[in-house]
């Protein structure tokens, strides 16, 4: 092995451990546990801001207002799988740190790191193309679904199929655009035959989302569907208990409501989700339709 790799893979490892260490871990298990569940936090207290490089591990944990308050660091979290290899950091923008260009520049880096990852052989083999994401790149509110399905296969954009044309009318009915949101899957790949993204890859491709996490920097987050807010948040509960509160990610404001795939099962669930979109406008300072 020459010097060079030795280096670089001593880089990746370190970035890795620092990673890991920022999100709160202080060993490795030795078996997996089941996770706890989570608890909300004060939609009052207010989030610091803070930015995660691409490819560092960030850990959603709400907490009570006490603990918002008092927590001088993380609390230790438990992996139940083993985490990838981190990808080498970005390299430096030519553009001015936050500007537009910046953001667009570094999503576009990372794009193309997606474009070119095997880590799941199964999904890297049967996939048509990633799909990695698509909105503003200012955007104050980033919306998170499941995975591709076979439209978003072939198109290479979340939500444009079935599921995609209900969330547009949605949008509507809450006076936005697509213009004004970002919006990603917990996977890039199509799982064969649409099914329930697995662990391992949800881990495999968490990389990809905390780096669009961290270059679009958003206000609220709104979890689509149980696999999102499950993931996203590390937590095993429902999203039937979910929906209708408020947690933490970093700065970001989380909601979680039904996916629109579930309401196209269940119309009788539509108006659930109306009220949490409702409590998403109202959170957000929007005006809020009657």
């Amino acid at each position: 092995m020459t010097d060079n790799s030795s280096l670089a893979i001593n880089r990746a490892l370190r970035q890795e451990l620092e990673g890991w260490r920022r999100a709160g871990l202080s060993h490795l298990p030795m078996a997996p546990r089941k996770r706890t569940a989570v608890t909300p936090a004060a939609t009052s207290a207010k989030p610091t801001a803070t930015r995660n490089p691409p490819g560092s591990k960030t850990v959603s944990r709400p907490m009570p207002p006490t603990a918002v308050r008092n927590a001088s660091r993380p609390a230790p979290v438990t992996l139940t799988h083993a985490l990838p290899v981190a990808s080498e950091p970005l390299p430096p923008s030519p553009h001015p740190a936050g500007s537009r260009e910046d953001r667009e520049w570094r999503l576009n880096q990372l794009r193309q790191r997606v474009a070119g990852c095997t880590r799941c052989q199964e999904l890297a083999s049967t996939r048509t193309q990633t799909v990695f994401g698509v909105g503003n790149p200012e955007a104050r509110f980033l919306f998170i679904g499941e995975a591709p399905g076979a439209d978003e296969d072939a198109q290479g954009e979340p939500f444009v199929g079935a599921a995609g044309q209900l969330l547009n009318k949605i949008l509507v009915a809450c006076g936005l655009q697509r213009d004004d949101i970002y919006i990603c899957n917990i996977l890039r790949c199509r799982p064969p035959g649409n099914r329930k993204p697995l662990p391992e890859e949800a881990a495999n491709c968490r990389e990809w989302l905390d780096g669009q996490i961290a270059i679009i920097d958003p206000e609220f987050i709104v979890c689509w569907g149980a696999t999102a807010a499950q993931n996203l948040m590390g937590t095993e509960e429902s999203i039937g208990r979910l929906r209708g509160r408020s947690f933490q990610h970093g700065r970001a404001t989380v909601l979680c409501t039904y996916h629109p795939s579930y309401l196209l099962r269940n119309p009788a669930a539509k108006k659930e989700a109306w009220e949490d979109m409702k409590l998403f406008l109202k959170q957000a300072g929007l005006p809020v339709p009657a």
